[in-house]
């Protein structure tokens, strides 16, 4: 539970000493009793409970399940996501099977074990929190240009938009960023946004595959081409036809074969090994790297006529750590995924991990924040992921970087320090300078201890 106000529990029972015990129980939550179906509708049309617990024997047939299982189905109708745990003292074993095969969310059996009830209870509450988020970044992400991107940063919206310009265009586009930054999802943004979307996308990272067999890779090559060349194999270049080809650190590609890529470029036909045929192919060229390209072309690494061949468009990608407030943003969101995954209830991160993650460089970038935040999640022993449980090395001068007083504080001090060098020590022209009074200004001085 988050902030002043309870939360609110839907509690369907027509005992009125289990009412009272259900109102102790659970004095941490706004617990909002019910005494039959017709009440726990109308406390859903207006207080829209996160979790329900519900008996089975409800008037008018308070001795068996029918009206039990009818409200079980109406609440199901009414509000999907509820979280319902349903109880009965009636064929508990039955009931509960076709309790969960309804919906439900779990099952208890009378006589009610308070502090059992009460964890079923809290852990509802957290399943429905973590759905609920989900969900959230689900439909931002789903709803946003491009699914998959979680940013709040005007670096990535400005990235986004370029992204929207080009993709129309049928020219060649360079992403530049470092290893991590997600070079791939925004190369597949400009395929799904670009009017090839029909067509494949299709993708070979250049520094993964040795060079000797790189070249049939993206040709492709003929039977009876070299030794183990037992049929006619198509290359990544002829698949991608009427599509996007994405040559992932295409910085890494051998001399050799940027002369053939050179050539596929110029004349947009392709020649398989141990063929003579030439194949024309129609597809757009996206390519991606970390390397300094200018560089490499300067010491001969590189060609240059390639390199303007494959540049029509650049888009440098800042690293995470250029994208203001993304750190946080996509730690919670990898929070959410491994949860899921790995069947863990972490509730959030501490302070102190959102501080470190926040100071911390990410060298690694979007990728070395996710596997950071999956470890956490597997080794955390608390409610929540501590900095120990991050194990990053942060500076704690980094650290203080946050503390806004602190900010505030250096600020100050360097204003006026500055305007006393300025003005030459003199008070009068310092505190002018800084647009304050006299008494205010011998008053920072004082507080933050600096010479006269």
């Amino acid at each position: 539970m988050t902030g002043e106000e309870k939360r609110i529990l839907l509690v369907v029972e027509d005992d009125p000493g289990l009412q009272r015990q259900y109102k102790w129980n659970f004095e941490n939550y706004n617990a909002i009793i019910a005494g039959d179906r017709p009440a726990a509708l109308r406390v859903l049309e207006t207080g829209k409970p996160a979790v329900v617990t519900l008996d089975l024997g409800l008037p008018p047939d308070a001795d068996g399940t029918t009206e039990g299982f009818a409200t079980l189905e109406e609440i199901m109708r009414v509000a999907p996501h509820t979280k319902i745990i349903v109880a009965s003292g009636h064929g508990s074993h039955e009931s509960a099977v076709k309790a969960i095969a309804m919906g439900a969310y779990d099952f208890y059996q009378k006589p009610v074990d308070p502090v059992q009830l009460g964890l079923i209870v809290d852990r509802a509450f957290r399943l429905y929190d973590l759905e609920t988020e989900n969900q959230r970044l689900s439909e931002i992400s789903q709803s946003s240009r491009f699914p998959g991107l979680i940013t709040g940063c005007p670096n990535m919206y400005k990235i986004c938009d370029m992204i929207e310009r080009v993709a129309p265009a049928n020219v060649s586009v360079l992403l530049l960023g470092a290893s991590g930054t997600g070079k791939e999802l925004l190369a597949r943004a400009i395929h799904n946004s670009s009017e090839r979307r029909d067509g494949r996308f299709v993708a070979i990272n250049c520094a993964a595959i040795p060079e000797n067999l790189l070249e049939s890779e993206l040709f492709g090559y003929e039977k009876g081409a070299f030794t183990g060349a037992v049929k006619q194999t198509v290359g990544k270049i002829e698949l991608a036809e009427g599509g996007t080809l994405f040559l992932d650190e295409i910085g890494d590609l051998q001399f050799s074969l940027q002369v053939k890529l050179l050539r596929f470029l110029q004349e947009r036909v392709v020649e398989r090994v141990g063929g003579r045929k030439e194949i024309p192919v129609d597809v757009r060229v996206v390519c991606a790297t970390h390397q300094d390209l200018e560089r490499d072309i300067g010491e001969g690494k590189f060609r240059e006529d390639l390199f303007y061949r494959l540049s029509e468009i650049i888009i440098n990608i800042p690293s995470l750590a250029d994208r203001e407030g993304d750190a946080i943003l996509l730690a919670r969101t990898f929070l959410i995924k491994f949860n899921i995954e790995l069947k863990k209830q972490v509730r959030g991160f501490t302070q102190d991990a959102l501080t470190t993650i926040a100071s911390y460089k990410w060298p690694g970038n979007v990728r070395e924040l996710e596997n950071r935040v999956k470890r956490a999640v597997i080794m955390c022993n608390g409610k929540k992921i501590t900095a120990d449980d991050m194990e990053l090395n942060v500076e704690k001068s980094e650290l203080e970087l946050l503390d806004l007083k602190v900010v505030r504080e250096n600020a100050d001090i360097r204003a006026i320090n500055r305007a006393l060098v300025q003005a030459s020590g003199n008070v009068s022209r310092a505190s002018k300078m800084l647009g304050i009074s006299r008494p205010t200004f011998y008053g920072l001085v004082r507080q933050y201890n600096i010479s006269l």
